[in-house]
């Protein structure tokens, strides 16, 4: 039996191939909608991908499932766990078969087993792995959003993504019962979870790639909880804003993703085409590092380097009605970027510029100049009453400690909640690094604003100055 497992670290999200050499096939589990990864993978063992499943309806990127299923053929299996409002549109497509608690996925002598393991969304199921030729003993269980290494998934996503409201609570009710079923299992159980450290659907998830059944029921905090009850307030607390795009997820991969095909890279314009744009409003993001982008801006462009988080923030920002844009150094990284796009369905990349259009912009129109601020200096201005610092970190890392006197506006609802921000003395953008806050920083200046200053050190910074800090929900939180 082979197991492979592919990592997105923009998404951290994770998926699996398991295959039998023997029948000379396999079966990919949660892919991605990027599908050359599992082709060339299958090739390199001599197998054909036959089957292609999920564990859930995924809010945080769009599911490859139809889009591996029409390059192989490959049959796909879906659940068919939950109440109607969880049923997949295309669950009528020819090769689609729909699973329940009980079903079984077989590829020689690998048996899936299906586990409906509900509260993360009423349809999750996870896959219970058995490799027959080896034993009859369960191997392990590939969880997708239900255990993850240290945490469990969220509950809340449905109320806070998809504005389905009064199902937070029931969904933690839910999850508590899943797991106290699944304990059943031996100890021995490898668990393979579909997210790592940095995704959104949890808030504590541990960075290994895989964990086990008895590790996490002696170590993980939601095994750990006095009952029912404790375990609900705990699981719903501290959760990360989830991103704006998560409720568009939910849609289209209920719906049913449009067929992706070959990706191709965008036309390259040139500088009157990006004064059109921006007078137009276009969304255009601006790839190069913060640095570089600080000492120089277009102004109406926001400034999303092409590193880690790309795809989180750009996926706050764009719209999903409306070409977007994109600020490059060249094609290679265009590429790169319109992949990591179309992981979460914005697939509407009308042109990219190159770097030399921000000198070829200031020929005509002014620069954006965004100063940089270290923690001392930010201390002493706000003291004094000359700055407002604006902290875009997430709401429980505020609460766990932030600047006294700050005010706080997560990053993704900076745009919503501009007006609340006072703009009667300079700016001053702050998250954990710098990292965020210059985005923040961009996004300001995009909303009509001077340009602000960014607390380039972030609260990292000010931490580690020894200098006050002050725990809680502090003064004026706004919270979107």
């Amino acid at each position: 039996m082979i197991v492979k497992r592919f990592y997105d670290e923009r998404l951290a999200q994770a998926s699996f191939m398991v295959g039998c050499p023997g029948s000379g096939e396999a079966i990919v589990i949660d892919p991605s909608r990027i599908v050359e990864p599992y082709l060339e993978a299958a090739a390199a063992e001599g197998l054909r991908i036959t089957g292609v499943t999920e564990t859930h309806i995924h809010a945080d990127y769009v599911s490859g499932s139809r889009e591996l299923g029409a390059t192989t053929g490959a049959t796909i299996y879906l659940s068919d766990e939950g109440d109607a409002d969880w049923k997949y549109g295309y669950a009528n497509d020819p090769n689609v078969r729909l699973v329940k608690d009980g079903d079984e996925i077989r590829t020689g002598a690998v048996r899936l087993v299906v586990r409906h393991t509900p509260g993360h969304t009423p349809e999750h199921i996870s896959f219970v792995l058995y490799d027959e030729s080896a034993s009859e003993e369960p191997l392990g269980a590939f969880t997708g959003d239900f255990i993850f290494v240290g945490d469990v998934g969220r509950p809340d996503l449905l109320e806070r993504a998809a504005n389905i409201k009064g199902t937070m609570e029931k969904g933690a009710r839910v999850l508590y019962n899943s797991l106290r079923k699944f304990v059943e299992y031996p100890d021995h159980l490898i668990l393979w979870p579909g997210h790592g450290a940095g995704s959104a659907c949890g808030k504590s998830l541990g960075g290994v790639p895989v964990t086990s059944l008895g590790y996490e029921k002696r170590s993980g905090w939601a095994f750990q909880t006095a009952g029912e009850q404790d375990f609900v307030e705990e699981v719903l607390a501290g959760q990360p804003e989830p991103p704006k795009y998560f409720a568009h997820m939910k849609r289209i991969n209920k719906e049913g993703p449009p067929i992706l095909g070959a990706i191709s890279i965008p036309p390259r314009k040139q500088t009157d085409e990006l004064m059109r744009l921006l007078d137009a409003g276009a969304t255009i993001f601006d790839m190069r590092p913060a640095g570089e982008a600080a000492a120089g801006l277009i102004p109406g462009t926001i400034n999303v380097p092409f590193e880690k988080s790309f795809t989180t923030w750009a996926g706050w920002f764009a719209p999903y009605d409306a070409p977007i844009y994109l600020i490059s150094e060249n094609e290679t990284e265009v590429l790169e970027a319109v992949k990591a796009l179309a992981t979460i369905g914005i697939d509407q990349v009308g042109a990219w510029f190159g770097h030399e259009v921000v000198d070829e912009h200031q020929k005509s129109r002014d620069l954006a100049t965004i100063g940089q601020m270290q923690a001392r200096e930010a201390k002493e201005r706000l003291d004094a009453g000359e700055v407002t610092i604006v902290d875009v970190r997430g709401a429980s890392e505020y609460e766990e400690g932030h600047i006294p006197g700050s005010i706080h506006v997560p990053l993704g609802y900076l745009a919503d909640r501009a007006d609340s921000i006072p703009k009667d003395k300079p700016v001053v953008f702050q998250c954990y690094a710098g990292g965020r806050s210059s985005i923040g920083a961009s996004l300001w200046v995009k909303l009509g604003n001077p340009p602000p200053l960014n607390f380039v050190g972030g609260f990292e910074e000010y931490e580690a100055q020894g200098l006050e800090v002050e725990t809680g929900s502090g003064k004026e939180p706004v919270h979107a």
